[in-house]
């Protein structure tokens, strides 16, 4: 039987999906099943004096509003299906105009009217009880995006990746990170530097 594991992704984190391409990696050699959640930069970052994700307009807000829409109106399949559509036009083809919004939803099934859900803060409040959901799951720490769960007890930030594993790879490193989280008494690990994500 299938693991369920929750992710919170913000959509327009390019690091997030790296790392949910690697996740769909994992659930094809492992026996997980992904239920994706919401988690919103921009409400992660409300309040602070600095701007750590460089927004002063405010854009973050935009496709996390969509997201909320499409939760709301096509359960979690729905936002991992929007997630997706929308990842690959923002990431890896760099669209980034009036269409994609609805391009993306349509190419996942959903209406493109949702779309307009971006100009409207009326689910704001659920946005940002994801997001506070998501970092009580990790004890409130200051993390990012993506959030992983498995279950009540594992709970993680990341892992951050800058290049997407494959097969079996993918369902090792699957399986270590589960297995450091799972530690009682473990609190981070880091790798090398930064590097700019690769699609490929």
């Amino acid at each position: 039987m299938a693991d369920i594991v929750d992710v919170w992704v913000d959509p327009a984190c390019p690091y997030t999906w790296v790392t949910t391409r690697w996740l769909l990696e994992a659930a094809r050699v492992r026996p997980i099943e992904l239920r994706w959640r919401l988690l919103s930069l921009a409400a992660l970052n409300e309040g602070r004096d600095d701007d750590p994700e460089g927004d002063p307009e405010g854009y973050l807000w935009l496709p996390a509003r969509i997201c909320a829409a499409v939760e709301e109106h096509a359960g979690p399949d729905g936002l991992g299906r929007f997630h997706l559509a929308l990842g690959a036009r923002f990431h890896e083809r760099g669209e980034m105009d009036e269409g994609t919004f609805p391009a993306a939803l349509a190419e996942a099934g959903l209406p493109a009217g949702l779309a307009a859900a971006a100009d409207s803060d009326e689910r704001d409040g659920a946005i940002r009880a994801s997001t506070a959901e998501a970092l009580r799951r990790v004890g409130g720490a200051e993390v990012g995006t993506p959030i992983v769960a498995v279950g009540e007890r594992i709970a993680f930030f990341g892992p951050v990746l800058s290049r997407i594993p494959r097969g079996e790879e993918a369902g090792r490193l699957w399986d270590g990170t589960v297995l450091v989280a799972g530690v009682e008494g473990f609190h981070e690990l880091k790798g090398r530097p930064h590097a700019d994500p690769d699609f490929g």
